[in-house]
């Protein structure tokens, strides 16, 4: 008898504790107000203080920095779209392109925006806005083009080295065409990997067509763009740019999402693509190009 009282305490006592813990979220997290690391608070937060951190590569004309000021077509949509939602500043953070999704996941910034394509991959470990902007790929060898290279395959078949920004899209590419491991190099950015074609250390450098056209524009170096360049027929190509948020902060992404699809519609998103040099013809995203079908594989 003494050994089932004493059981029925026992029950009763967890079932008083477990009922004082209801309030508490399967991640820590509270249920009711305040308190908690939820994106709910970071969105009140961003709004209170009017300013957002945002991080970005050194890649025009997506994202960069010129005279201290950001800018590119990442950036002005970034900055129209968080306008339209009350946070008027801006506040770029500069990183290495393959350290963006890093940074972003350690809370360093509170999106990036580098018109960073979306893929299967990096939806695993960040949660990507809608599409931005729809872009194709490029090739850049030193001038006259002494290996005849005009497609990844040309690489892979001619044994020529390529030199490629790290955590770039385009490693995985080279691969998917035929490109050995030991033919490619890595680099801190594209003005490194020019370094390396001009220098002889590479033969040559792929990244999308817009990045490289606009490095061109400013390089001293004796390097030119393959304008016969045949774009690869694999998964990814054409690539989708879009910000990117940490996977807990749902309630910004959707509130980003929610004024970006206004800009779409109005007509301001193809007007700031225009204005960092794009297409509004080539570089829009088609309306039916979904961040969800092309994280699932569908819209490749």
């Amino acid at each position: 008898m003494k050994k089932l009282l004493f059981a029925s305490i026992i029950f009763l006592s967890v079932i008083m504790l477990a009922a004082c813990g209801s309030g508490e979220s399967s991640d820590g997290g509270s249920n009711g107000e305040g308190g908690g690391e939820g994106e709910g608070n970071k969105l009140a937060q961003l709004k209170e203080e009017g300013v957002v951190q945002v991080g970005f590569a050194n890649e025009k004309p997506y994202a960069y920095q010129e005279d201290g000021e950001l800018k590119g077509a990442a950036v002005d949509i970034a900055e129209a779209v968080f306008a339209e939602m009350g946070i008027d500043t801006v506040e770029g953070k500069l990183a290495d392109f393959s350290q963006l999704i890093p940074g972003l996941n350690a809370g360093k910034f509170d999106v990036i925006t580098a018109g960073m394509a979306i893929n299967p991959d990096r939806c695993k470990n960040a949660d990507f806005g809608e599409p931005e902007m729809m872009y194709g790929e490029g090739l850049v060898v030193k001038k006259g083009n002494p290996l005849d290279l005009h497609s990844y395959e040309d690489i892979a078949e001619k044994d020529a080295t390529v030199s490629i920004m790290q955590g770039a899209t385009e490693i995985e590419y080279v691969k998917e065409s035929g490109v050995s491991k030991d033919q490619i190099q890595s680099a801190s950015d594209i003005p490194a990997t020019f370094s390396a074609v001009a220098s002889g250390r590479a033969d040559a450098t792929t990244a999308t067509e817009m990045s490289l056209k606009m490095a061109l524009e400013s390089s001293d170096q004796d390097l030119e763009f393959v304008t016969d360049f045949e774009q690869p027929e694999i998964k990814g190509i054409p690539s989708y740019g879009a910000a990117a948020f940490h996977k807990d902060n749902d309630d910004l992404r959707e509130a980003y999402n929610e004024q970006l699809a206004k800009l779409k519609e109005d007509g301001t998103v193809k007007e700031l693509l225009e204005a960092n040099g794009f297409s509004a013809e080539n570089n829009s995203v088609p309306e039916d190009i979904t961040t969800k079908g092309v994280c699932s594989g569908e819209q490749y």
